[in-house]
């Protein structure tokens, strides 16, 4: 194993946001709107399409994988249909930028002060 120089950056960390079918559904919609609009600056065009994918990847990882997130679901009370999905501050930071991003989801995202 080998120290990283000092002052590198480490991994990107994926932080998961646990969200219902709705909300990924409403997530998706106002991406897909943003980025079909061209309402974003590329950069950010290029971290919502992350998030998009990242979308599709929360219902994979729990169709391969149920277990993991059924022990959350079961210890907190959420329903059936919440999942974690995992996003990026450069991705999240994006997802918070978008003017049609529903109050509620945006709120629910840690974006409510933004």
């Amino acid at each position: 194993m080998t120290a990283a120089p000092a002052g590198a950056s480490g991994p990107e960390v994926l932080v998961p946001h646990w969200l219902a079918g709705t909300d990924r559904e409403q997530l998706a919609e106002a991406v897909r709107e943003a980025l079909a609009g061209r309402m974003v600056h590329p950069l950010a065009a290029f971290h919502l399409e992350d998030v998009l994918t990242e979308l599709h990847v929360a219902a994979a990882r729990d169709a391969v994988w149920p277990a993991s997130a059924a022990r959350v679901r079961l210890a907190t009370g959420w329903g059936q249909d919440v999942l974690p999905v995992r996003l990026s501050a450069a991705e999240l930071t994006s997802v918070l930028d978008l003017p049609t991003l529903p109050a509620a989801l945006r709120a629910l995202l840690g974006g409510a002060g933004a």
